[in-house]
Order: structure tokens, then sequence, then C-alpha cells
């Protein structure tokens, strides 16, 4: 199996994980047909089972899960090295059963494709702010998504024998992690990141994903191969991270279209917007080649909150700003006569 996004053009598209469908079986086929790289669907507005900690929470012996996503802690219970059995017959796994039923029919072997779990900074958080200690949470965490993963992985390997998988840790919570009342130093939360990582690839790529302003150089010094970020104005503050970090042959996936608030921005408004940070990049050092060639693309966040129709258009004006980024990348091999 293919460890590498090589075979990846300039500009692909890909989803962040959410989708706003109730049927399994029409979100697997909006993401094979809405994304270069179809994502395995995560569908929180069919059950609230399927939320990222939800998901990662199923078989963890002392926690207790609602009918509303609630998170009941019998700390007495919790043991960070108890096995966990991940049980995909359950509601949370609704998505990613319809995928590994469909995708194969639907022509995805052969293809990258790109699924998303929790990261154990989140899900500790989660654990800590639901009663669990943290000398427990933040194991319990890490266990638990370290043997999700070596099931998912195991099940996808083996229905798309001939893809790459790439799988992406969603960190959300890591947008406080500067802030004095954070439990974790930065060093700890890097090697915590780096463990889960290295586990994954036995499987595929490994990311890191926030939706939000995070501080963007303790998630490269974790150590991922795709760093998957918002595109606003504050990462050129962090170019010089980026530079290093691509010219190490990581890729960026740009979450080049926004997804707070109400959807009317046009696909030229969003590239003139990604163009913007491109060249004030570019004139801070950054290889303007290296920079189109190994940037992804995404919506900047899951589309759960929207319909399905406007996830479509969401959809549409990535697929627009991604040719022009292949038309530019194009044009800049065909200057450099490669």
């Amino acid at each position: 199996m293919t460890r590498s996004l090589d075979g990846v053009a300039p500009g692909a598209t890909l989803g962040v994980g959410s989708l706003p469908h109730r049927s399994a079986s029409a979100a697997v086929e909006f993401s094979v047909n809405n994304f270069d790289l179809p994502v395995v669907p995560r569908l929180p507005r069919r059950s609230g089972a399927e939320s990222l900690a939800n998901q990662a929470l199923v078989g963890v012996p002392g926690v207790e899960m609602g009918p509303y996503g609630t998170l009941a802690i019998d700390v007495a219970r919790l043991d960070p090295e108890a096995s966990v059995t991940t049980d995909l017959l359950t509601d949370n796994f609704m998505g990613f059963r319809a995928f590994t039923e469909l995708a194969p029919a639907m022509g995805v072997d052969g293809r990258t494709f790109k699924w998303q779990v929790v990261g154990p900074v989140t899900l500790g958080l989660t654990l800590l702010r639901a009663g669990a200690p943290a000398h427990l949470a933040f194991r319990v965490a890490t266990q638990a998504i370290n043997e999700h993963v070596a099931t998912l992985g195991s099940v996808l390997a083996g229905v798309l024998p001939h893809s790459t998988q790439l799988i992406v840790f969603d960190e959300p919570l890591m947008v406080d992690l500067m802030s004095n009342d954070f439990p974790l130093a930065p060093d700890v939360v890097a090697d915590m990141l780096s463990g889960v990582m290295a586990s994954a690839q036995t499987f595929g790529v490994v990311g890191l994903h926030c939706c939000f302003e995070a501080d963007w150089p303790s998630l490269l010094e974790a150590g991922p191969q795709v760093l998957s970020m918002p595109a606003t104005e504050a990462v050129v503050e962090v170019s010089g991270y980026l530079d290093r970090f691509m010219q190490n042959g990581g890729r960026i996936a740009w979450g080049a279209v926004g997804t707070e608030g109400p959807v009317g921005v046009s696909a030229a408004r969003s590239w003139k917007a990604l163009s913007s940070i491109w060249c004030k990049m570019v004139q801070r050092g950054t290889d303007p080649g290296m920079l189109r060639a190994q940037s992804l693309l995404s919506p900047q966040s899951g589309l759960a909150s929207y319909s399905p129709s406007v996830a479509e258009e969401i959809c549409q004006s990535l697929r627009d700003i991604s040719l022009r980024v292949q038309d530019q990348a194009s044009a800049a091999k065909l200057v450099l006569g490669a």
C-alpha cells in the first residue's frame, strides 16, 4: 500500500468529515462524487452517536453515552490499559459501514481517500470536562484512539486494498493550547500526537486538522504529513514554519471555503482570498511552485450544519478553485520546462 500522496494532483479537493445527510448511502454517494479524495462520512445530524467524541469513545470501559451525545463517567472503571472494543455495528458507525459497503462498487478502490478521527488532546479534554481526572483522561483517550484506528484502518485496507488512506486527527480544542489554564504543556501535546500518528502510519498517510486559529508550530512539531488549516491571513505569520514543512514533503490542506455563517461567497472571492495569502507567503520567501504543488483544498470545517444542496454549492466552489490551482501549476511547469 502507498504511504504517500505523490499521485494526488495539486489542488485536489477533500472534505473535513461531517456531512448533513440523514441517509448514509446518500452521504457516501455525495462524498465519492464531490471530492477528489472521497471522505468516509460522519452523520451527526442523523444521530448524535456519530459525533467525533462519541464515535471515539465506543467500547471504553467507564464511559456511558446518552441518547443525545451526553457522557457519563464512572471513574472507578476508567483504565488506560483496558482493551477497547470497536463495535462497528453500533449506531456510531453508520456512515463508516455504508462507506465500506458501497465505496468498492463505486470505483473508489485505487483512489486516495480520507477518514477523520478525533485527536487525543481534544478527546482527553472532553473526558476531563465530563468528570474524568486529568491523570486518566488523556491516557484513556490515547488508548481508545489507538485501538479504534487499528480496527478502522484494517477494515478499510481490506475493502479498498489498492487505495491510499489519509488519516486525519481532528483537534479543535487545541485552539486553547497556549492559554495559561491549558492542562498540558506544548511538548507533552506534541509527544501525544506523535504517538497516535505513528500508530496510524501503519495504514497510510497521517495529518492534523484544526478548524480554528491554532498554534501551528506546535501542531507541526508533532510531525504530521498533512496539515489541515483554515485559509486566513493569520497563517502568513507562520510562513517560515509552513515553508520548512513543505520543503520536507508536507502537504497543506487549505480550508479555502468558509463554513461559518451564511454561504454566499463565490469561488472567485474565495480564490482571491487564498491567492492573497499565498502572495504574502511568497513575499516572505516561500517558493510559489511548491506552494501550489503541495496544496489540497477543503471547506474550513464539516458541512453538517448545512443542507445537502448548500453543501453541494460549497463543493462546487472548491472544484472551481481547484481548477485555478491546477491551471497555475501546469503553467508553472511549462515555464520551467518540466
